[in-house]
């Protein structure tokens, strides 16, 4: 196995971890940032298990997957139009929030880069 194939390996591994947690309901929204040759393999297999999805293109080698219920990702489709490092401070706590993260850590963070914006 190659450090590539180690790497698709353990992308995969992962996968099968948050699709077991979506299914005890541990989770309502998950994103995967992976290759896409990896992106084409895990969008069959969520088409299999009918789990929606939502793929987007990052540079044309790698995809942020998003997958998990329809309301969520009908949320993500109406603010996740850029690049994940161009959102609003608003549009990156309401994904970390909705993407399960802790909620003090997803304020701090919100917090510090609205007063990086202010300052600079």
């Amino acid at each position: 196995m190659n450090s590539q194939d180690f790497v698709r390996f353990g992308e995969m591994k992962m996968f099968m971890h948050h699709i077991y947690e979506y299914k005890k309901g541990v989770r309502d929204l998950i994103l995967c940032t992976m290759c896409r040759t990896c992106a084409e393999l895990v969008t069959e297999r969520l088409r299999r298990q009918q789990i929606e999805y939502l793929a987007q293109d990052i540079d044309g080698q790698r995809v942020n997957l998003y997958f998990g219920k329809r309301a969520c990702l009908d949320a993500v489709r109406m603010f996740i139009d850029k690049p994940l490092n161009r959102l609003t401070p608003e549009e990156d706590f309401m994904l970390g929030t909705m993407l399960g993260y802790d909620i003090p850590m997803q304020c701090e963070r919100f917090c510090n880069r609205k007063r990086t914006l202010a300052a600079g």
